[in-house]
């Protein structure tokens, strides 16, 4: 976020700004990654891994989003809004999960998400290069931006809908209280 905003102040010019960042977000998905990848590999997985490295994996791309509604991509705040509720309900969720003792996995919808905001942010400091060079304006840049931003919102929204609706039991436990027990759907099998 500091390079971005402050990119003039540090001497960085509009040219080469765009490559730092592509660099700092390889290393940010690569680190995130590898790190997953080791905690498989050695069993290392835990519950309350389960919770903080998607809350924390959260909090770093909506930094790059809320970044991005700084020119000069200029995206709007109300399209970052949509990351930021989605992920504080489930990460709210997840948290109070564990809390009460029970582990909210992951879901593939919501590592797809991932995925198309990875690609996204991808996308917006790809669109960055010809910009810094003078090959597209600055409206092409943000008008471009916010459709890319927006497809990776829609995709959030289904994606927190999704989830909250595979784990409906637990969040009517919560709502609750635990005061009616609740056991999670099991898959059903059809019999002949």
């Amino acid at each position: 976020m500091f390079l971005y905003i402050e990119h003039e102040f540090l001497g960085i010019s509009m040219v080469m700004l765009p490559y730092i960042l592509l660099f700092l977000f390889g290393v940010s998905e690569l680190s995130d990654a590898f790190d997953g990848f080791l905690a498989r590999k050695y069993d290392q997985v835990t519950d309350l891994g389960k919770v903080l490295d998607p809350m924390a994996d959260s909090i770093y791309r909506i930094s790059v989003f809320l970044t991005f509604t700084r020119p000069p991509v200029n995206v709007p705040l109300l399209i970052v809004f949509v990351f930021l509720y989605r992920d504080s309900v489930i990460s709210t969720l997840r948290t109070v999960c564990a809390f009460r003792s029970f582990a909210l996995a992951a879901r593939v919808s919501g590592k797809i998400k991932a995925i198309i905001q990875a690609g996204s942010i991808f996308v917006v400091l790809l669109l960055m290069i010809p910009y810094s060079l003078g090959l597209i304006s600055q409206g092409t840049l943000r008008y471009t931006s916010i459709g890319v931003v927006s497809i990776a919102a829609i995709y959030a929204l289904y994606s927190g809908v999704e989830y909250l609706y595979a784990n409906r039991d637990y969040v009517i436990r919560l709502l609750t209280d635990g005061k009616k027990k609740v056991r999670p759907r099991e898959k059903v099998t059809k019999t002949r």
